[in-house]
């Protein structure tokens, strides 16, 4: 079965944050998490094998800041290949038969001209450098998450086209204001969700910034914008600092109750976001099945 053909029978659910998880389990402040698959690939697996075993259909490599532009960045460009290589084999090792593996592609964490300095085409040739590398490691598909800008976005699928016919699930990420919900790019929810449809990607929808439950209300908005299947991660509520400590106020019971409702909503893809471990995926598991 493909991750399609089980899409369409009976839904997804994804796994939920990785860096927090692994700021958990000793990685360094500050520090690149690809890093982690080539320095302690034992931890980033017993991350995938916790959520796995928690219930997730799909796990979801630890590449989000892996395309080489973010890679340069943060000094180890010259390491995008073997970090991309060793996050998807880690993430293999993990799954069984019938479960699957997201090549992850974040933001490069600059912007697009003419706001910033990095070209359309430099930005499409850099997604599909990382795009390239995870789809030949055996990815079974692609989620481009946590963009503010559609044209990042876009630029990300259109990288992945050019090496690839995999499936990409793609996100943005919003935040509502007076006029309702937008990324701070000002990007609106229907429109982003028709252009991200138009471009090819086999399931549009929204993920971190927002707790889940707000993320009800644009959940709605989403899925009464476009046929084609929803894609919910949102964040275990809005962060606090405790003693130096992020916290995040949602429960794993008040999280998979909200995420039911928004299952309860047509949305076909669910998991979570900063904040979630293996507990929340666990809950919601629990709470849809």
């Amino acid at each position: 079965m493909t991750v399609l053909e089980k899409l369409k029978s009976t839904g997804l659910l994804f796994d939920g944050a990785m860096g927090s998880m692994l700021m958990s389990r000793g990685m360094p402040a500050g520090m690149a998490s690809e890093m982690m698959n080539i320095q302690k690939p034992d931890v980033v697996l017993d991350i995938h094998k916790a959520y796995l075993t928690a219930g997730s259909d799909v796990i979801t490599t630890n590449t989000f800041g892996g395309s080489p532009i973010k890679m340069k960045s943060a000094g180890i460009e010259h390491l995008t290949e073997e970090a991309n290589k060793m996050a998807v084999r880690i993430a293999r090792q993990a799954c069984s038969a019938g479960q699957f593996v997201a090549g992850d592609i974040g933001p490069m964490g600059n912007m697009l001209e003419p706001l910033g300095l990095i070209s359309e085409n430099v930005a499409i040739e850099s997604f599909a450098q990382q795009a390239k590398i995870l789809a030949d490691g055996g990815v079974d598909l692609f989620i481009v998450e946590t963009m503010f800008d559609i044209n990042e976005s876009l630029a990300a699928i259109r990288g992945i086209r050019s090496v690839s016919d995999l499936p990409i699930f793609a996100t943005l990420t919003f935040a509502k204001g007076p006029l309702g919900f937008a990324t701070i790019m000002g990007n609106q929810v229907a429109e982003s969700m028709h252009i991200l449809a138009g471009s090819g990607a086999s399931a549009v929808g929204a993920n971190c910034s927002i707790g889940s439950d707000l993320m009800i209300e644009l959940a709605t908005e989403i899925r009464n914008s476009v046929v084609i299947p929803v894609i919910i991660q949102s964040n275990a509520g809005l962060p606090e600092s405790i003693d130096g400590q992020l916290v995040y106020p949602e429960t794993p019971e008040i999280f998979a109750a909200n995420i039911s409702q928004i299952k309860a909503l047509g949305v076909e893809i669910l998991g979570g976001c900063c904040g979630t471990t293996p507990e929340y995926i666990q809950a919601i598991r629990k709470s849809i099945a």
